[in-house]
Formats: structure tokens, sequence, C-alpha cells
């Protein structure tokens, strides 16, 4: 009966330490399941504490600051890559752009807005917008950012269902640089954008 009660014990304890939240990182919470270290959280939500700053780690190694989380709807706001001072190169251009691992439970949301830019014209025979009016003309012209790429060839497209939920991919020889919006309205001033790029993760089982 004792050794019963010391098995129940452990395996109490076991399974309060597997749902603990992880220590803030800097003046960042770190919801449960999210996972800094071994010891927190659901290591297959694992996200990294940098010097005070939360992190998101692709499936190429590169690093991305984590904006906000709200795990009340399974979410959290990534920064975009930088676009390059006088180039038109994603930070992120090396690894293909961005990237998640697929066996991982997190994926792109539908609430995102991408705009690519320096790309060949193969792309015209996608179904973005890459017209005079496409908000990456106005990126391109009043960010100080986007300035490297102007006169290249840019287009825009809304994140939806029908596209691949683990990338957005860059290249050499199609587009060389991006950035997303989340939330994006076709009314929204462009003091007004919400750059990012919203990630949602399944709920642990």
């Amino acid at each position: 009966m004792v050794a019963l009660l010391l098995f129940l014990l452990t395996t109490l304890v076991i399974n309060a330490s597997a749902l603990s939240t992880c220590p803030d990182c800097g003046d960042s919470a770190v919801p449960y399941p999210l996972s800094t270290n071994d010891d927190c959280g659901d290591s297959r939500y694992r996200v990294y504490c940098n010097n005070g700053n939360l992190e998101f780690l692709s499936a190429t190694s590169s690093y991305y600051k984590i904006l906000r989380i709200d795990p009340s709807v399974n979410k959290l706001v990534i920064s975009p890559p930088l676009i390059l001072k006088d180039t038109c190169y994603s930070s992120d251009l090396s690894g293909g752009g961005f990237l998640l691992d697929e066996s991982l439970p997190f994926n792109i949301s539908k609430h995102n807005t991408v705009m690519l830019f320096n790309c060949s014209a193969n792309i015209l025979q996608s179904p973005l917008n890459c017209s005079s009016n496409s908000i990456c003309r106005q990126f391109e012209k009043e960010v100080e950012e986007g300035r490297g790429c102007m006169g290249t060839l840019c287009c825009h497209y809304l994140k939806d269902s029908s596209m691949n939920s683990h990338k957005i991919r860059v290249r050499v020889g199609s587009c060389t640089a991006y950035t997303s919006l989340v939330d994006f309205k076709p009314d929204d001033p462009l003091d007004s954008w919400n750059y990012g790029i919203e990630l949602q993760w399944m709920p642990p089982n």
C-alpha cells in the first residue's frame, strides 16, 4: 500500500513538473505549453530566451524575435526578417526564407498578408497582386527599409488556406525579399500597419 502511494505521489509530481509554466524571459511571460528549457512547458513547443529576448527558431536555424503571445487563441507573432540595407535581400534569404518544421505543432496562420520584392517575371503567372496598386509599392516608396527594392517587380498576397502553411519562400531567381503584415485591411493607413508573421499552434493532447 505504501509503495502504491509513493508511486502515485511520484507520478503526480512528475506530471505537475511537466505541466509547469516556464519563468519569464526578460519582460516577456512564457505561457504553457511554450517551453524555454527541458524542465518546464512542453518540449514540442520550444522557444528560446536569448539575453532577455524571447525568440522562435525556424527549420533553417534562423532566430526571429517573438513580439507578442496570445495563449487564449494559441497564437504568437514573430518579427519578419530585415531587408538588408541598400539591397533587396531578406536577412533569411540564404535559408530560403521562413520555414517551419512540419513535425512540430506550429503553422503560419491565415491572417498574414505577405509582400514579396525583387521577383522574377515568372511570378506573374501566379494569382498574386503584382499590379501598380499593390501595397508593396507603398512600402517601397514610403518605408526606408523598402527603398532598396524600388523599381523591382513586387507583389502581395493573403496567406490563405490554399497555400502551404509552413513556409514563406524566397530565393535568388524568384523573389529575394519579403515582409508580412498581420490582420491587414485594404483601407489601413501605412502608419497603422502591423508588421509580423502570426503563427498558431495546436494545443497539446
